[in-house]
């Protein structure tokens, strides 16, 4: 029995220990999106004049990957999204979810494919309305990433956007 007293004083002590060993890196399976945490990245739509601002950031010790983004354009008001990451052990893969101002939400994977985040086929929802959709992102070296967005459209894809996101101050806290 006292041995035992030592053992429950210790053990929680060491855990909490290692755990703060790691808190302020990136977990294993994020390493991949781990260039995108900590900076805000801005595109222009093509065609079009409006901006998508997405800012990444660590939240709870780096476990979870936030990112707040905004539309900005003329004659609309402000489009505000938030996606969060996290590990799912059980699919043994990274999955988000999103949710809009608007009331819409996806969720879905990521992978890493090289220089690449790919983002599998998934549904957007809205209003009760199911749209398909697929993106890449594209490393362009330290400071952009491309993004290639498509929607499903009979039996094929079709191109919704592609916007260069160029690195800009880090986020906000």
């Amino acid at each position: 029995m006292r041995m035992l007293i030592p053992l429950c004083v210790w053990l929680p002590l060491l855990a909490l220990a290692d755990a703060g060993a790691t808190a302020s890196a990136p977990a294993e399976p994020f390493k991949a999106m781990a260039f995108l945490a900590g900076h805000c990245w801005k595109g222009s739509f093509p065609n079009q004049p409006q901006t998508d601002e997405h800012c990444f950031e660590w939240i709870y010790d780096g476990r979870f990957l936030r990112d707040r983004h905004v539309v900005r354009g003329e004659g609309h008001a402000d489009y505000l999204g938030e996606t969060t990451y996290y590990w799912d052990a059980a699919l043994g893969q990274v999955q988000y979810l999103y949710i809009e101002n608007q009331g819409g939400y996806s969720k879905g994977g990521v992978t890493a494919d090289g220089s690449s985040l790919v983002f599998p086929p998934a549904a957007y929802v809205d209003n009760g309305q199911e749209r398909i959709y697929r993106s890449r992102w594209q490393r362009d070296g330290d400071d952009a990433y491309e993004a290639v967005n498509e929607f499903k459209s009979g039996g094929g894809w079709v191109l919704a956007w592609k916007v260069r996101m160029q690195k800009q101050a880090p986020a906000p806290k």
